[in-house]
């Protein structure tokens, strides 16, 4: 018998979105991830850890003509992304795999002549698991492999997915502050990607950031930023105006309007 899922929304009931009863349920992470990638139509995504699809729904939202991919590790979490994916009217290509192992099926070629037979993207984007492997074990499984991974698995990840990029491409995390350090080191590393834009999300004035965003380029020189971030409540817990608009309005959140010089 297949696990339960509820019928939900995501920015404000424009998207459908199905999730299991029991394991991860989605929060605000994945939405916040997609308004960060600076996409456009007609440009490759990927997503790793894709989980049931809801980053790459509200950017296929927000950048109609996107070409989507993602790669989960759980057959049946897959199914549920296939099926938010087609009852939203979105395509996507989605593969299962554990990473840091890509899809046995393979990834599509890219065009860049300095990657044959390589897969290359002009955008990937992660939500990786957050606990580290010697925390608690949820009595969920499927909750637990979203959120619970080894030791050294950020950087493992990065070091395949990276490779995959174009050039100049971007790679956009969302993680816990606590785990920037790991993931900027995983990043430059290399040279991999630089130019790292690290953006914290406050949950209210005077309170410290929990998670943050860490975004870069392929093969960038440019030094490592720190920008001034996204308040997300105000007095009372509301919503800000401008999380309100990225969470129910599907904007974009704009990095380069905070970038020093603008």
């Amino acid at each position: 018998m297949s696990p339960a899922v509820t019928d939900d929304a995501l920015l404000g009931g424009r998207l459908r979105y199905r999730q299991f009863l029991d394991g991860y349920r989605t929060g605000i992470e994945p939405v916040l991830l997609a308004a960060a990638v600076p996409a456009r139509a007609g440009q490759s995504v990927l997503e790793a850890g894709c989980g049931a699809g809801a980053a790459l729904l509200c950017l296929s939202s927000r950048v109609p003509g996107v070409i989507a991919h993602g790669i989960e590790a759980d057959a049946e979490t897959l199914e549920v992304a296939r099926w938010n994916m087609r009852s939203n009217g979105f395509d996507a290509r989605l593969h299962q795999a554990v990473l840091p192992r890509l899809p046995a099926d393979g990834l599509p070629d890219g065009p860049d002549p300095r990657q044959p037979g390589r897969a290359s993207f002009d955008h990937i984007l992660c939500n990786p698991p957050w606990h580290r492997g010697n925390a608690t074990a949820s009595p969920v499984p499927k909750r637990d492999l979203a959120r619970r991974a080894a030791g050294g698995l950020l950087g493992e990840w990065i070091a395949v997915l990276a490779p995959l990029l174009v050039p100049g491409g971007s790679f956009s995390l969302i993680l816990p502050a606590a785990l920037h350090a790991e993931a900027c080191a995983a990043l430059l590393r290399g040279g991999l990607v630089g130019g790292i834009a690290l953006v914290p999300f406050w949950p209210r004035v005077g309170r410290p950031a929990k998670i943050v965003l860490l975004q870069g380029r392929r093969g960038s020189r440019a030094p490592s930023t720190i920008l001034p971030g996204l308040l997300l409540h105000e007095p009372g817990g509301v919503y800000s105006a401008d999380a309100e608009r990225i969470l129910r309005d599907g904007a974009a959140l704009e990095l380069q309007r905070w970038s020093p010089g603008r």
